[in-house]
């Protein structure tokens, strides 16, 4: 019976969100210590944690706080944000999400806490939407072939240049850039050649072919400050020096505007934010990247293609393996991992709703205001600069400027300073006729009743270039002009997101990926006006709360690293990878020491971390690894006495990539820094130490951190990230440039002054929600779920690292190639799905393998059945190895097993459909269905489809 007696201070005390993220309840916690013979967390912790490093004091964050109280103070952050309507444009536009998609996938956990899809064949409806998305690129950009999102358009335009200057047949190591780009996009740009030793020359487009020499020319079309010119003959003088010309377009305008790919453009760049993307004060969005076949391999980022299945049947796929850092390592041009996957599947979502027809009246509709903005000005006496144009002007203000400036915010509009002498207008789909009404006033003293709108409108006419008004047709598939109606649609994305195995069904145990919970407290507040509407170049005093917001973020970060700075600009792991090593170069350029320019890195390092040193310009030097798994510190030593002279920086992953804490982590550093070396510690594992350990404090100089993995923020399919970096004083003054002026700024990598800010209450809710004993509580229990898998499957498949206590950290590899004389690493992956799993991260760091982390969300009820899984799949293998399973017929070989292979009127099999289907009798109350057979990767490779076709078209025989 309850007691009814209890007081009201005894009935306040409630555990509030601790509880609800960490899976595990008390008495689960102490069975799975008992697993390990231990009788404590602190206990498990002291034989884990090495005692050199391991943090005592109480981290310095505030106490957790409720949901309700977390989503108050959001409330209150945002409301400080003030909401007047920007015509700034440069690339980020105000625009009309379908509510229908914010309520369905935007907010939906079946897309947002879903992973990148490396295993095809429980992806294949993200993978659908995301070709989508491809094919919308393709169509609009006139191109060949897309790619399925990059990070944002300046980040986009500097893989274009890396691009141009891998494939051109010019040897000038000079690139062109158009000074009527995006000014963020020259800065990205120019920061990433000057890394990359290339010469950077800046000015008038079509003046681009009198240089002697050059291997590319980044144009804007239109431009930013709005003209829209003919660059057919400009493109030709190009490719007769032997150059490329990538272009970075307006996906809007490219409705109306012939599109780059018909007048022989060989890249096309740009955002597709305007495509139902909410502005979120500069991110995130889903840039993307399109070009010609022939240069597809060539291609950064991830390529979705169509294949075929076991039952020779369509399924869709990630093709050719695009993530070239893992290919070419120290020799990769692009270290690009997270894309912005969520975002790219909103726009390519926007353009099925809406259809060919509607995203043209769309355009149409903006242009026409634009027209009408325009003319009317001109009859107003104001000094209108364009010509021609699709949404944006430029006016001539004299020295009126600031007063003009100050009237529009006196009306709450923000309009562009171009310079001292110029504003921009930029209109966009939720424009209307009382906007240009009001721009008329804010020009004229309020005399824009002068004008008649809708005389005006009977007699303009539109302002684009008749040479260059767009004839070809595109979306049209039948994709994009079935799905119109709301039913239609919602019932298209609940189609697609059934096909797939997201964290709404079950535990992704993937290893070095933290697959955490990302609960709907930390995800509401993103969909609010006050953070979703603000433009990323408003003027401070208009997001005031943004900035507090990413102030107490940034301390928040610093408490829990131990580092005295964080920029939180990066916006994938990617590129706060390259903003920490850009840090260390300009450090040792700071005390006259810029040739140190040797990057020490383990063998079993993740790719990126080569690939970003080269970036930097960097030159790679390979440490071996002991046969334990650590550092070899003998090597290490070597290494660095070698290059003593010119060592710039270590990166080290920790705990490290084999999911041990390494007992001389301090040591390394030591050595490092005692031949003039910086520590980089990569923070892809952060979550095995926050409150229990700070890489601030025992020896790094700089991490990177994967917000997305450690601090909540969902994968999304394969992005959005945020790869904040935090620094020792010492760095900071290094830290990526937030100058919102553009006049110049220090290793800026990513188009906005901070990056994806329109995620980062997620981050902030997720650390007050958890608090000074729930961070570090988390932490212990991410460690615990760990052991106890590896302790439940230790007899099973060997442990291959452990530290000198027999413990992981909080992952743990083990090791199948035990069983490879009879099934592959694949094998296993494959006939988890069948269990109802995605499987573990395979053959990464040590091929044939599987490495596990379960994270501090998953219950004991989740892990046991994923062990369970796991050591009846070992069952049917032992039954291969004795002969009691045909070695090439089995249930390992033929997975997964999709609903009509079980129920097909014929079995060709020695097993048993059940045995297929249901494996373990749990699953007959709860079953995934993979919807393919298992995917062939080479028939992908070989007749590479990469956007949507009729299906007919994808069985084609050769």
């Amino acid at each position: 019976m309850p007691n009814l007696d209890l007081q009201l201070k005894d009935l306040d005390i409630f555990h509030g969100f601790i509880r609800r993220h960490i899976g595990n309840s008390s008495e689960e916690e102490q069975s799975m210590l008992a697993e390990l013979g231990m009788d404590s967390i602190d206990q498990l912790l002291d034989q884990v944690v090495p005692e050199s490093i391991r943090r005592r004091k109480p981290l310095e964050v505030k106490s957790s706080l409720s949901e309700r109280q977390v989503l108050l103070r959001l409330y209150e952050i945002s409301a400080r944000n003030q909401l007047y309507k920007s015509f700034i444009g440069m690339g980020y536009y105000n625009t009309q999400t379908p509510t229908v998609i914010e309520r369905n996938l935007l907010r939906n956990p079946a897309w947002y806490t879903s992973y990148t899809p490396y295993q095809a064949e429980i992806s294949q409806g993200r993978l659908e939407a995301l070709l989508n998305f491809q094919t919308m690129i393709s169509d609009l950009t006139g191109m060949e072939l897309a790619n399925a999102s990059v990070l944002d358009e300046a980040t986009a335009a500097a893989e274009a240049m890396a691009m141009c200057h891998r494939l051109s047949k010019s040897k000038s190591d000079v690139f062109y850039i158009a000074d009527t780009c995006h000014p963020q996009t020259i800065e990205v740009v120019t920061n990433r050649a000057r890394h990359m030793n290339i010469k950077c020359v800046i000015g008038d487009p079509f003046a681009a072919a009198d240089n002697p020499e050059l291997f590319g020319v980044l144009l804007q079309y239109p431009c930013s400050t709005g003209e829209v010119h003919e660059y057919r003959e400009l493109v030709d003088k190009v490719h007769a020096m032997k150059g490329l010309v990538a272009v970075a377009a307006d996906l809007l305008s490219l409705t109306l505007l012939a599109p780059p790919g018909e007048w022989d453009a060989d890249i096309v760049v740009g955002s597709s934010q305007r495509f139902g993307v909410p502005l979120g004060y500069g991110g995130p969005h889903a840039a993307f990247m399109a070009t010609r076949d022939a240069f597809k391999r060539s291609l950064p980022g991830r390529l979705i293609g169509v294949s075929q299945d076991s039952r020779g049947e369509a399924a869709l796929r990630l093709a050719l393996q695009t993530r070239e850092q893992h290919i070419r390592r120290e020799k990769a041009t692009s270290n690009i991992c997270t894309a912005q996957a969520l975002l790219a599947i909103m726009a390519s979502m926007y353009a099925v709703y809406h259809g060919p027809a509607e995203i043209t009246r769309i355009a149409q509709r903006v242009h026409r205001l634009t027209v009408l903005l325009a003319e009317g000005l001109r009859e107003l006496g104001v000094a209108v600069k364009t010509g021609h144009y699709f949404d944006t002007i430029t006016v001539d203000t004299g020295n009126a400027t600031e007063f003009i400036m100050a009237a529009a915010r006196s009306k709450q509009m923000n309009l562009r300073k171009v310079d001292a002498h110029t504003i921009g207008i930029s209109l966009d789909e939720t424009a209307t006729r009382g906007d240009v009404m009001r721009l008329y006033d804010v020009f004229t003293h309020d005399h824009g009743r002068d004008v008649s709108v809708d005389d005006l409108d009977s007699r303009i006419k539109p302002a684009l270039p008749p040479a260059l008004i767009r004839s070809s047709e595109f979306l049209t598939h039948p994709v994009f002009n079935s799905h119109h109606s709301e039913t239609d649609l919602m019932r298209y994305m609940r189609r697609l997101q059934d096909k797939d195995l997201a964290l709404d069904r079950s535990m992704i145990p993937l290893g070095s990926c933290t697959m955490k919970l990302n609960s709907a407290t930390e995800l509401i507040p993103v969909t609010w006006p006050g953070f979703a509407r603000i433009h990323p170049f408003v003027p401070l005093d208009q997001a005031q709360g943004y900035q507090q917001l990413i102030i107490e973020l940034e301390q928040m970060l610093c408490a829990c690293t131990g580092y005295d700075a964080i920029s939180l600009q990066p916006n994938a792991g990617s590129q706060g990878e390259y903003a920490g090593l850009l840090a260390i170069k300009s450090y040792h350029e700071s005390n006259g020491e810029g040739h140190r320019n040797i990057c020490v890195v383990p063998e079993s390092a993740h790719g990126t971390n080569p690939a970003s040193a080269h970036m930097a310009g960097m030159q790679v030097v390979v440490v071996k690894s002991a046969k334990n798994g650590n550092i070899d510190l003998t090597d290490l030593r070597d290494k660095c006495g070698e290059h003593r002279d010119n060592l710039a920086a270590i990166m080290i992953t920790y705990p490290s990539t084999h999911g041990v804490f390494e007992e001389d982590v301090t040591e390394v550093c030591e050595i490092v820094h005692q031949n003039g070396g910086q520590v980089y510690i990569d923070g892809a594992n952060m979550n095995a130490m926050v409150g229990v350990c700070a890489p601030g404090k025992f020896g790094g100089d700089v991490s990177h951190l994967n917000l997305h993995k450690t601090f909540a923020i969902p994968h999304g399919g394969g992005g959005p990230g945020v790869g904040p970096i935090g620094v020792k004083e010492h760095l900071a003054p290094f830290l990526p440039s937030t100058n919102v002026k553009m006049n110049g700024g220090i290793n800026k990598v990513s188009a906005a002054p901070f990056g994806s800010a329109g995620i980062l209450p997620i981050s902030w809710a997720y650390i007050a929600l958890l608090g000074r004993h729930g961070l570090p509580k988390a932490t212990a229990t991410a460690i615990l779920n760990a052991n106890y898998i590896a302790s439940r499957l230790e007899d099973h498949f060997p442990i291959l690292y452990t530290g000198p206590n027999g413990l992981v950290a909080h992952e743990c590899i083990i090791d199948t190639r035990v069983v490879k004389e009879w099934v592959s690493v694949d094998d296993i992956a494959k006939r988890l799905i069948d269990y109802g799993f995605h499987a573990p991260t395979m053959s990464f760091p040590v091929p044939g393998t599987l490495m596990i982390e379960p994270t501090e969300s998953e219950s004991k009820e989740e892990i046991d059945r994923f062990c369970d899984a796991m050591i009846a799949i070992r069952a049917e293998i032992r039954e291969i190895e004795e002969g009691r399973m045909d070695a090439d017929d089995n249930p390992l070989k033929n997975a997964p097993h999709t609903a009509d292979m079980v129920c097909a009127d014929e079995w060709p099999h020695p097993y048993s459909r059940e045995q297929a289907a249901y494996p373990l009798a749990s699953l007959r109350a709860n079953k995934y269905w993979s919807p393919v057979g298992r995917v062939d990767n080479r028939y992908g490779d070989t007749h590479l489809v990469c956007s949507c076709p009729p299906l007919s078209a994808y069985m084609e025989e050769d």
